[in-house]
């Protein structure tokens, strides 16, 4: 009886063993999943990154985008975008995700001449048609530093 309780013992830590040797293995095969979840090209010029998301990314990050317009401001007209729009990276620098493509969306300068409530008023960027991210992207920013080249 004694030398069946050790064999048991000896089996349950073999267990125990392979079921974490299993563990780690898919743990370990997480990232390489997540980085088919977005590709950054780094541009040349004014643009610096384009992401490029799988369905199942921008839909877990509930990507949403409006259209940059032109609307009546003081009495001019001016090209305006959703203030939810707008970027600010660590240098202050403005910023604004557009989509000119289905989950494809481009980094692009933008020179915001004032907030007024829920829109900001241009002075350069996009133009009136083009859809910018409204929600998602900060989330964008995060994926486009976090793949960055060292």
């Amino acid at each position: 009886m004694q030398h069946l309780k050790r064999w048991m013992v000896v089996i349950l830590l073999i267990l125990a063993v392979l079921l974490l040797v299993a563990c780690s293995q898919a743990q370990e095969e997480t990232p390489e999943e997540e980085s088919d979840s977005a590709q950054v090209e780094h541009l040349e010029g004014p643009n610096p990154s384009r992401i490029v998301l799988s369905e199942d990314a921008a839909q877990l990050l509930d990507i949403q985008t409006a259209p940059v317009h032109e609307e009546q401001v003081n009495g001019t007209q001016r090209t305006v975008l959703p203030y939810a729009a707008v970027l600010y990276d660590p240098e202050g620098n403005t910023w604004t995700y557009t989509n000119s493509e289905p989950l494809t969306y481009v980094r692009q300068p933008i020179s915001v001449d004032r907030i007024e409530g829920d829109i900001a008023v241009l002075l350069d960027g996009p133009a009136s048609g083009t859809e910018v991210v409204t929600i998602g992207a900060t989330e964008l920013y995060g994926s486009e530093e976090e793949f960055e080249e060292e």
